[in-house]
């Protein structure tokens, strides 16, 4: 059902693409299609929440961009408080603003649209532990990271798309220009 909807809504993409990571790939999820329909959004992050039915969860966190409409929509469904962090672009760290606290003590999912190394979360998580918070996990629509995270991944479809550093990446070897769809500025 996941991957029929984000065909129906053009969210898969494929091409040569530049991925925040810094690495190269194929395919592309682009979740902000899906997003973009609030009942598909629905649908798919229900398929997560339902996983997320045995973990106590005080606070749904998403780090913009990614983050904020999945944390959102996954927050109205556990009936959690839902909020974000954001690039502090003096330092480029992830940083609560807005008025947002995390209590000491308080269980906190991470929430992500697509997770490859990732990287944002791991960003937000830093967030969490220095507020005291306690991290229970990262739930995401597409899970990429072939189980590399040390946190558990409560996803809606787990997609195993190749990704290439660029001096590794055949697309680039057959000189296929690449688009950097994602939301950061800056690759790492």
């Amino acid at each position: 059902m996941v991957l029929d909807i984000l065909k129906k809504t053009e969210a898969l993409l494929e091409g040569h693409f530049l991925l925040s990571s810094g690495r190269h790939s194929n395919r592309y999820i682009q979740c902000a299609k899906v997003l973009q329909y609030p009942e598909e959004a629905n649908k798919v992050l229900k398929v997560v929440t339902e996983q997320l039915s045995n973990i106590q969860v005080d606070v749904v966190l998403g780090p913009a961009m990614g983050g904020v409409i999945v944390a959102y929509e996954i927050g109205r469904q556990l009936g959690k408080k839902a909020i974000f962090t954001e690039r502090d672009k003096v330092n480029d760290t992830m940083v609560l603003r807005r008025g947002f606290e995390i209590k000491k003590g308080e269980r906190v999912l991470i929430s992500e649209d697509v997770v490859t190394t990732g990287k944002s979360a791991l960003e937000a998580i830093k967030v969490v532990k220095k507020f005291g918070g306690e991290v229970v996990g990262i739930a995401c629509i597409a899970d990429r990271s072939k189980g590399t995270l040390q946190y558990p991944v409560y996803s809606a479809i787990k997609l195993d798309i190749e990704s290439y550093e660029s001096e590794e990446c055949p697309l680039c070897k057959e000189n296929i220009p690449f688009i950097k769809p994602g939301s950061r500025e800056k690759i790492f």
